[in-house]
């Protein structure tokens, strides 16, 4: 592809398309006078809403079809909500940069007329896992499609409760609706999905020095750290861990152990690798 031209591809859901437009004009403001256009591309995840993710596994689901453009050279950019993306990347794929991190906390959105839920939707086997401690009584439900599919499950009698991620629901511009109430849940009731509220940007291996240093990099360094853990853990991003790591401390839950705080400091490489390995030689005694 041109030089002069960069194409990004796309899932094609209303917050898909809200990130792709914040990555577009990030990289306008990086790369003044290039072309950024945007390929939208249907996933499986997508196309199978019948599909229970906890059942599937998750991995590639929201990602795969993204990725294949990459390789075919279709588009040179895929831009992912970066809990999505797999711990291991596909060979000749690498994530060059990450647009400055958002709120990496999850919403218990409820209806106003319940106070304690009897039955929550969620899919997510992070977040029954982490509700079930403070709900142990509830019974859950799956529940699937975009943002305001949800919602309207929820305040039409679905379910009494759901839990949505904070960053998806500011950056489409949702801060209520009607007859539900949105309470923010702290990082001790319910430790994100690794790399939950960045946007990744994915490109060939081989393009990295036309797009290197692009992006923030102390999101980098926080999703590469939660991202590693999971690697270790040989877990996908769809499993039953939460980890989320900030100015050297590092939140992690994990359906064994339940909830853990450590201290990782930025020290390099092997430093990184050896507090992973530590952590989970932790949380494996347990």
């Amino acid at each position: 592809m041109s030089e002069e031209s960069i194409v990004l591809a796309t899932r094609g859901s209303p917050l898909a398309l809200v990130q792709c437009e914040l990555v577009r004009v990030f990289l306008g403001e990086c790369f003044p006078g290039t072309d950024v256009s945007v390929l939208k591309l249907t996933t499986t995840g997508d196309q199978r809403k019948d599909w229970s993710l906890e059942e599937q596994g998750g991995d590639g689901l929201f990602t795969k079809e993204l990725e294949v453009a990459l390789l075919e050279g279709k588009a040179d950019i895929a831009v992912h909500s970066a809990k999505d993306l797999p711990a291991v990347l596909e060979s000749g794929l690498d994530v060059v940069g990450y647009l400055p991190r958002d709120s990496v906390h999850d919403i218990l959105v409820r209806s106003h007329s319940v106070r304690k839920p009897k039955i929550i939707a969620s899919g997510s086997p992070r977040r029954r896992a982490q509700a079930r401690i403070r709900f142990p009584d509830a019974e859950w439900v799956d529940i699937r499609g975009n943002v305001s599919t949800r919602l309207e499950k929820i305040s039409g009698g679905f379910a009494d409760a759901t839990i949505l991620a904070a960053a998806g629901l500011k950056r489409l511009g949702i801060d209520s609706w009607p007859g539900l109430s949105f309470n923010p849940l702290d990082l001790e009731e319910m430790v994100p999905a690794a790399g939950q509220g960045a946007i990744a940007m994915e490109i060939r291996s081989n393009d990295r020095t036309r797009f290197e240093n692009i992006g923030d990099s102390e999101t980098g360094l926080a999703v590469r750290i939660e991202k590693l853990l999971l690697k270790k853990l040989g877990v996908g991003c769809h499993s039953a861990v939460g980890a989320h790591w900030i100015d050297g401390e590092f939140l992690v839950y994990h359906e064994k152990s339940g909830f853990k705080r450590y201290e990782v400091k930025d020290e390099g490489k092997e430093e990184l690798e050896k507090a992973i390995d530590r952590i989970i030689g932790d949380l494996e005694t347990v």
